[in-house]
């Protein structure tokens, strides 16, 4: 049933719990981990052109760093994984990138608690809505 596992990461010290589920249901299921890294281009469109792609090499390192984490964590675990990363509008990357590894099911964490902030535009929400496969919302705000 699940073959394929993707993971959207940041760089938050919550991620944790989202791994575990992930673990488990990989282990369960003897399927791959795909970790994945969103740089998001929408945080510093307005920046001035001089130093956009400093601040995009940079937040592509933190984005390495973040998978690199991620690796290390699932390695520990016993669980092997691959990773990804990309840049873009968080979303719309994650959906396509689902679309194009043909991923059983999304695992991702969300930070809002609030039932209304949650349906008025986080990225968990989004992808939730967009994606043609089943998604795992992991409750990352306490943690």
């Amino acid at each position: 049933m699940y073959d394929r596992i993707l993971i959207p990461t940041d760089d938050g010290e919550q991620m944790e719990a989202v791994f575990e589920h992930a673990a488990e249901i990989a282990k369960r299921h003897e399927a791959s981990l795909d970790v994945v890294h969103v740089v998001d281009k929408r945080a510093y469109l307005t920046l001035d052109e001089e130093i956009m792609d400093d601040v995009e090499r940079q937040l592509g390192e933190q984005g390495e760093q973040a998978t690199q984490r991620a690796v290390e964590w699932f390695e520990q675990e016993g669980v092997d994984v691959e990773t990804t990363n990309l840049s873009g509008d968080p979303a719309e990357e994650i959906v396509a990138h689902a679309d194009e590894t043909d991923t059983d099911l999304i695992v991702m964490g969300t930070r809002r608690r609030d039932y209304s902030q949650t349906m008025l535009g986080s990225v968990s929400e989004e992808i939730v809505s967009r994606a043609r496969r089943p998604v795992l919302i992991v409750d990352i705000a306490g943690e």
